[in-house]
């Protein structure tokens, strides 16, 4: 999945970026939500969510099951 992209996607439904970072590891961004969501975009296009909105935000953005 495509960082901008995502980030079009979940700010759309409401919820606003409060952060956009390389990761730590720099293979990916990183990318903190209003709701206390956070969003793990790697480089090759795996994508994890995490956090208090984890299980809206994986849902505005098509994942399956529960949220890492």
């Amino acid at each position: 999945m495509d960082v901008d992209k995502a980030t079009a996607v979940i700010s759309a439904a409401g919820i606003e970026l409060t952060d956009r970072r390389r990761n730590g590891t720099d293979d990916g961004w990183s990318l903190s939500f209003s709701n206390g969501a956070v969003v793990e975009i790697r480089d090759n296009g795996e994508v994890s969510v995490s956090g208090k909105g984890a299980e809206v935000v994986a849902s505005h953005l098509g994942l399956p099951g529960k949220p890492a």
